[in-house]
């Protein structure tokens, strides 16, 4: 199953967060937030922040095993840009771009590796091949 947890309209732009959904992305919990921890920027902060949030959704939807979750998905998307105007020099303005991100994490429990993969079946050696398999073209002749 999994565990979302979403920050809209983060008050930092998005390039300055993306760097930490890349850091987290595919990791187990604690040692996203381990990582997250000794950085000292504002993104490292509110992307820990929705990783606790979707722990916490985790732990309230009763996961059988908080210990084993992986960060399955870090994803921040830009959001609306407040746009103002500064007036400059000799009657020209300059445009301030507020920039705001959505930071979207999903927690889920990793991929059962005991399980085995499905596969076909093989034919016997020397059966007609079936209408839906490809053909391979022919080996040319070995020339000595």
């Amino acid at each position: 199953m999994d565990y979302k947890a979403i920050h809209r309209y983060a008050d930092t732009g998005p390039r300055k967060i993306r760097l930490f959904a890349d850091l987290i992305r595919g990791r187990n919990v604690d040692e996203a937030l381990q990582l997250l921890r000794f950085y000292h920027n504002r993104g490292a902060r509110l992307m820990e922040e929705v990783v606790r949030s979707a722990l916490g959704n985790a732990d309230h939807l009763e996961c059988p095993d908080l210990d084993s979750l992986v960060v399955s998905e870090a994803r921040v998307d830009g959001a609306p840009t407040f746009k103002r105007m500064q007036p400059r020099a000799r009657g020209t303005a300059f445009m301030i771009k507020r920039r705001l991100a959505h930071i979207h994490v999903t927690l889920s429990e990793p991929p059962d590796e005991t399980a085995e993969s499905p596969t076909l079946p093989l034919p016997p050696p020397g059966a007609p091949a079936t209408a839906g398999a490809p053909r391979l073209p022919a080996a040319p002749p070995a020339t000595n």
